[in-house]
């Protein structure tokens, strides 16, 4: 397993959730959840700044994994061209190389978590993405420990998809 913090964003129509692990890749948690601006990069610039502003150094994150919603048949749909779509505005701000995640069933996932756990629906909206996000980084952190490879696939396997 490399050494490095990893970022995980489960891009929504209205709001993206954040999560983080420890340099060590053992523990996902939850960061933040954001509200989607109007402008992708907008949206990409607010997603950095958010993990700067709690106390994150960019330069710390060695990969950034994006959901990639397709569906059930892993055919894409509306929501992948728009995960797409927010991966390739963090690309053209950021450095940090970046791993498109196979993402099915994690939002229906985090939600009967957070059911089970007695969070309300209503209250729940604003953790759902989070939670999310750590579900697409914990299991791209476990096939990195299982294979030993790099989770996902990379951002260029999707240009010209948009």
């Amino acid at each position: 397993m490399r050494s490095g913090r990893r970022l995980a964003i489960d891009v929504g129509k209205a709001r993206v959730g954040l999560a983080i692990c420890d340099f060590h890749g053992i523990l996902a948690s939850g960061l933040a959840t954001v509200a989607r601006q109007p402008d992708l990069n907008e949206t990409a610039a607010l997603i950095f700044k958010t993990v700067r502003d709690e106390g994150i150094e960019l330069n710390e994150i060695v990969e950034i994994y994006v959901g990639l919603p397709t569906n059930l048949k892993g055919q894409d749909t509306e929501s992948t061209r728009d995960a797409l779509a927010v991966a390739f505005a963090l690309q053209k701000i950021g450095t940090t190389d970046i791993r498109l995640v196979d993402e099915r069933l994690t939002t229906v996932s985090a939600t009967a978590a957070l059911r089970s756990s007695g969070v309300n629906s209503k209250k729940g909206r604003s953790f759902i993405d989070q939670v999310a996000a750590t579900l697409i980084l914990e299991q791209a952190l476990a096939v990195e420990k299982t294979s030993g490879e790099k989770p996902g696939q990379p951002i260029a396997d999707f240009e010209g998809q948009i």
